[in-house]
């Protein structure tokens, strides 16, 4: 097993978590709570690629708006009549158009599986980038609590099923979606949400357990 970096641990699932809030609308929050100075801390813990990225982020935030970011958000993940880039794992692992298939239904088991409950408040699908990424943040979690409790039994529980969600969902849909975004979006901002976001997934798909 390698060598377990509790400050890489911490700063992987800190930037899952910060990815899957900028899934939902900009506003001026994002930059009053220091969202993406967060997110280039815990970048630049894992990886300079990574860094390199949420750094482009920030900058694309603070030079486009939160108001011209929603024009753009709407655009793409939207509507009102025709949806850029939409972020559900169903339209892109089932190649239709209605929402809510056999893929949903199979991420649901998922997430009964590893504890998993959608918010109240949460209007969305289940199977919206956001959850995802939100389910993804809370595996990676649990993976760094069983290391930093010294359980390897309770790591090797927790582990796999990490993988399947990837193999199985996310890491299959994430990258023509973030295609699709990178080529219907007028900002920078959203261009760089999308390479970043793809860069991470496919970096978790690896195991980078470490």
């Amino acid at each position: 097993m390698p060598h377990y970096d509790p400050d890489k641990g911490a700063a992987r699932e800190n930037l899952c978590r910060y990815l899957a809030a900028c899934y939902y609308q900009p506003g001026p929050e994002f930059a009053e709570e220091k969202v993406y100075d967060s997110m280039l801390d815990a970048a630049t813990r894992i990886h300079p690629d990574l860094a390199a990225g949420a750094r482009r982020l920030g900058e694309e935030f603070v030079a486009e708006g939160a108001d011209n970011l929603l024009l753009d958000y709407t655009r793409l993940f939207l509507g009102p009549t025709h949806i850029i880039a939409k972020p559900y794992g169903s339209v892109w692992l089932e190649q239709q158009t209605t929402l809510m298939g056999k893929s949903t239904l199979a991420v649901l088991e998922l997430y009964k599986e590893g504890g998993f409950e959608m918010d109240e408040e949460f209007r969305e699908l289940p199977d919206h980038i956001a959850a995802e990424l939100e389910f993804l943040y809370l595996l990676i979690y649990r993976e760094n609590e069983a290391q930093r409790n010294g359980k390897p039994e309770a790591l090797e529980a927790k582990a796999p099923l990490r993988k399947r969600f990837l193999e199985q969902h996310l890491g299959r849909w994430v990258g023509p979606f973030t295609v699709a975004m990178r080529a219907g979006a007028q900002s920078a901002f959203y261009r760089e949400l999308a390479a970043l976001t793809d860069r991470f997934v496919r970096m978790e798909a690896t195991d980078p357990r470490a």
